[in-house]
């Protein structure tokens, strides 16, 4: 497998996991970035849990921050403390309460049921397969379209030396067989 592969791969991971992320946002009366924010605090230490330090992980501007800091405080889901050698700098603390939705909405049930399906499978992987099973896991867990590449869908065939699509029965060209298809079916 290529490194671009794998890029596809590990994108196409992430892309889920913000999927699940988002829905189980909604769902809770947070926006993502209020989750992000609350994840990166779940896991910073006591010299990164500075407002500066969260938009710098986070790729963020400091106003995004900023905006998302207010709610989660006024939401009782973080508090600000002032240091106490420098005045000047503010700490942000996770509350228990913001610890408790940080819990409900990641997605573990997701993670849980595709382990549990890269469980059956784990004996036959090395190497590279193991992102693809990930991937594949994942997506069976979140009963979504698995967006694979499509000649590695089981609807891919060649017919008298080209391409062709089970699915459809139409022809593929080269270029489409090496691009990501919603109808995808894993092998």
């Amino acid at each position: 497998m290529q490194k671009n592969d794998i890029y596809e791969l590990i994108e196409c991971m992430a892309a889920l996991i913000r999927t699940e992320e988002r829905r189980k946002c909604t769902g809770l009366g947070l926006q993502p970035v209020h989750f992000q924010v609350l994840n990166y605090l779940a896991r910073c230490n006591k010299y990164s849990d500075t407002p500066a330090a969260t938009a710098n992980f986070l790729g963020m501007t400091r106003g995004t921050v900023s905006q998302s800091i207010i709610i989660l405080e006024k939401k009782g889901y973080i508090e600000k403390a002032q240091d106490q050698a420098d005045k000047r700098v503010v700490h942000l603390k996770l509350l228990a309460k913001g610890r408790e939705i940080l819990t409900e909405a990641r997605p573990t049930q997701l993670f849980n049921k595709a382990v549990a399906i890269l469980n059956q499978d784990m004996q036959s992987m090395s190497g590279d397969k193991v992102f693809a099973e990930a991937l594949t896991a994942l997506q069976k867990a979140n009963n979504s379209n698995s967006f694979g590449m499509c000649k590695t869908c089981k609807h891919f065939s060649t017919q008298n030396g080209a391409f062709f699509c089970q699915l459809t029965q139409e022809k593929l060209s080269q270029e489409d067989s090496e691009k990501i298809c919603q109808e995808h079916t894993p092998v």
